[in-house]
């Protein structure tokens, strides 16, 4: 074999730091970005924030301040493209959910909420219980879910006890019981039957509909949960007023009892963009408070000035990191807003009527008007969120499927699925729209759609089927 030597020429895309920063500051939701931002100006002390008001600011989070970063750029040091990184050669229903709207009355302040743990043995605490009793209630009490439910069998727990406790099925159950009577009423259920049937218990005897109630929730549950109003009503052989009575009662009780003491704190979304109709035409703005103002520590810059030959490299390769990270940062909220803009523009009627006139859109389409990649585009759309007045919405919202239209032309999937939820919001309660007559509608209305689609589409909106949405 004869060995030779040839030189090939080829192109190929090289992650510089500089980019690889820029793409991983791209994908960064907004409270993603903060926390970055936040260990970068504790570890760099070229970089800092600039305060706006008189007190100055200790941290990025204290100032919530406005957007723009500032910085300069070294000569002979090309800019990053505005195009931005381009990555192609790498290449139970509604009721059983109520629990999560249980409203407090009064502030709640989270350093002083109790859990649902704690507030079950202070009860237990001051209970006139034997220890043995005490100790069996506490392994309950151990056992429950955050909902309150005791979802394993007594069986179950009886086997996790230890041996040397000796104790017996019946001994375990009394515990369950004296569980089952203490705050919030419900709490030790083992299912959600047994759970309203403890609430319906302490009401009074003479509560309208209570006693049919409790037969629905022992025995029928799943009669109501299925709108099987006729085998309910022959099963417990009452008439249409007394079956509403007691349906209406059972919805009033709190499924979930434990919900009320989830530690859960709600998580609130800051927009990174604001759309405002200015003189008949819709702009966006990038939100002020969404983004920080970066600058170069000017008495550091002025030291690296003075003696740029006395060994000031690690200064000097930080300097370079804080440019780097300004320019990223400013390149990041540019990006964003050629693309909210680009959006808004195709997207002016949702705007202007709301959901049911949401046009079919897909990330190619932006990617070609503000010209960047699609996977530019994709990562510039997850986890940034857009104020409009109609709600504020993330920018993948925008974007859907299409259906074709009888005329030829194309509907988006959003606007069918309002379109779903118009409908149902209309339709008599005594005789709902089946899947088969709302797709008859719509396409009544031009628009081509199978039943099969039209379910998943009112599965997606969390609407039940006719049967269930039958009133009662």
């Amino acid at each position: 074999m004869k060995h030779n030597l040839q030189l090939k020429l080829s192109q190929h895309l090289a992650l510089t730091p500089q980019l690889q920063q820029s793409i991983r500051l791209l994908q960064l939701s907004t409270l993603e970005l903060s926390q970055e931002l936040e260990q970068m100006l504790q570890d760099n002390p070229l970089l800092e924030i600039e305060a706006e008001d008189e007190h100055g600011a200790s941290s990025l989070r204290e100032t919530g301040e406005a957007v723009a970063a500032e910085g300069g750029q070294d000569e002979g040091e090309a800019p990053m493209g505005a195009e931005g990184p381009d990555l192609s050669e790498l290449d139970w229903n509604d009721y059983a959910a109520r629990g999560d709207e249980e409203d407090d009355s009064g502030p709640d302040t989270p350093a002083l909420r109790k859990t649902l743990r704690e507030h079950l043995l202070e009860q237990l605490a001051l209970g006139p219980l034997e220890a043995r009793d005490r100790l069996l209630v506490t392994f309950l009490i151990d056992a429950l879910n955050e909902d309150g439910y005791l979802t394993l069998s007594l069986k179950d727990v009886l086997e996790t006890l230890p041996p040397d406790w000796e104790t017996d099925p019946e001994e375990l159950d009394i515990a369950l019981k004296h569980l089952q009577h203490m705050d919030p009423t419900g709490v030790g259920a083992r299912d959600l039957g047994e759970c309203l049937n403890l609430q319906l218990r302490t009401l009074p005897e003479g509560t309208p509909g209570r006693e049919t109630a409790l037969q629905i929730t022992a025995q029928h549950l799943s009669l109501l949960a299925n709108r099987d109003v006729g085998k309910l009503k022959r099963a417990l052989q009452i008439d249409d007023a007394g079956l509403r009575q007691a349906r209406e009662l059972i919805l009033s009780l709190n499924p979930r009892p434990g919900a009320s003491f989830s530690s859960d704190e709600a998580q609130y979304v800051v927009p990174d963009v604001i759309v405002r109709k200015v003189k008949g035409l819709w702009l966006a703005t990038l939100n002020n408070d969404a983004m920080p103002k970066l600058r170069i520590n000017r008495v550091y810059a002025d030291i690296l000035a003075r003696h740029r030959d006395s060994g000031t490299g690690q200064l000097n390769a930080q300097l370079q990191e804080a440019k780097w990270l300004i320019k990223n940062v400013q390149q990041r909220f540019d990006t964003i807003l050629r693309v909210s803009q680009a959006i808004i523009d195709r997207q002016r009627q949702f705007l202007e009527h709301g959901e049911v006139a949401m046009r079919p859109l897909v990330l190619r389409e932006i990617a070609e008007t503000v010209g960047l990649h699609e996977s530019t585009v994709s990562r510039v759309t997850t986890q940034k969120f857009m104020m409009t007045p109609r709600g504020i919405f993330e920018l993948k919202y925008f974007f859907g499927s299409h259906v074709a239209t009888e005329s030829g032309g194309a509907c988006s999937s959003t606007a069918i699925r309002a379109l779903i939820r118009q409908l149902v919001d209309a339709e008599d309660a005594k005789n709902p729209l089946s899947d088969g007559q709302l797709a008859d509608i719509l396409s009544q209305q031009g628009i081509m759609v199978a039943r099969r689609t039209v379910a998943k589409y009112r599965d997606a909106l969390q609407i039940p089927p006719a049967n269930m949405r039958k009133a009662v």
